[in-house]
């Protein structure tokens, strides 16, 4: 039997209506479903923590955008089960399947026909006077950046313990391939074809020109340590979680020991998906 979870947008009831359809077309295929308890009180059933989810499951369905994916594997983390994106989003480059298309790839995903497509997340950890006290898994992307009002900041970069540089910037991204199509695309990144074992180092807004993104292998330690004396600077984790930093405090990065794994369906095409989202190719 298989062991199935469902995790919707919160706060929409489109991903709970389909999760209704969904449920008996699992249940009738011999699988046990968990459905997380937001999304299941929408429509009166009983429901199961979020939290809980990833010890108790085979695989995970998230209904939703490529936010809520973000969130599910992060909260997936060291489990390292797959998990299915099915598109109630917008762009939805993380989330691979179209509502008209669910039924059709799970059933390849019920009988072993739809591959798992493994990529590197990262660990960041905020050093204040040598002590760890935060750590994120990270998807997408670990960013320090000033506040709207804040002035431009300093950013002293090192990398397997060599200096880099003391950026002068808006901020700094470390992304992975996957979030080179985010917020790092949009600070003039190059884009990364997904299974890639690398990271992006993108200064936001350098007061350099000459500052730009650098491609670098993903076995590297990232530090940034912030020497502004500025109160309005923050770390975000996958445009999802912040963290307000202080003069002084390092932001450790890494490559996580643990993969993020995506169910990719047989026909999907990358390429395709960049021409869709990114209009290439159009004038």
């Amino acid at each position: 039997m298989k062991k199935i979870g469902i995790i919707g947008k919160s706060g929409k009831q489109e991903p709970a209506l389909i999760a209704g359809e969904l449920l008996p077309w699992l249940t009738r295929k011999g699988c046990k479903v968990y459905v997380d308890s937001e999304t299941a009180s929408i429509t009166k059933r009983e429901g199961t923590p979020r939290s809980q989810i990833p010890s108790l499951v085979d695989f995970i369905i998230v209904l939703g955008g490529d936010g809520t994916m973000l969130s599910v594997t992060r909260l997936v983390g060291e489990k390292e089960i797959p998990v299915l994106g099915v598109n109630i989003g917008g762009l939805g480059f993380l989330t691979a399947v179209q509502k008209d298309q669910m039924y059709e790839v799970l059933e390849k995903v019920l009988t072993g026909e739809c591959s798992v497509e493994e990529r590197i997340m990262l660990t960041a950890c905020v050093l204040r006077h040598s002590e760890c006290i935060a750590e994120y898994i990270v998807v997408n992307d670990v960013v320090v950046n000033k506040g709207a009002l804040a002035r431009i900041i300093d950013l002293e970069t090192y990398i397997d313990h060599n200096y880099v540089a003391t950026f002068k910037a808006d901020g700094l991204i470390v992304s992975t391939p996957t979030g080179s199509t985010a917020y790092a695309l949009s600070a003039g990144g190059p884009i990364l074809y997904p299974t890639l074992n690398c990271v992006v180092l993108a200064p936001i807004c350098p007061h350099t020109l000459t500052n730009r993104p650098i491609v670098l292998p993903d076995n590297v330690l990232v530090e940034i340590v912030l020497r502004s004396l500025n109160e309005d600077v923050f770390l975000t984790i996958d445009g999802q979680v912040g963290f307000s930093l202080k003069q002084g405090d390092t932001v450790s990065v890494k490559k996580s020991l643990h993969k993020a794994k995506f169910f990719i369906p047989c026909e999907r095409d990358y390429f395709k998906i960049l021409r869709t989202k990114l209009k290439w190719g159009e004038r």
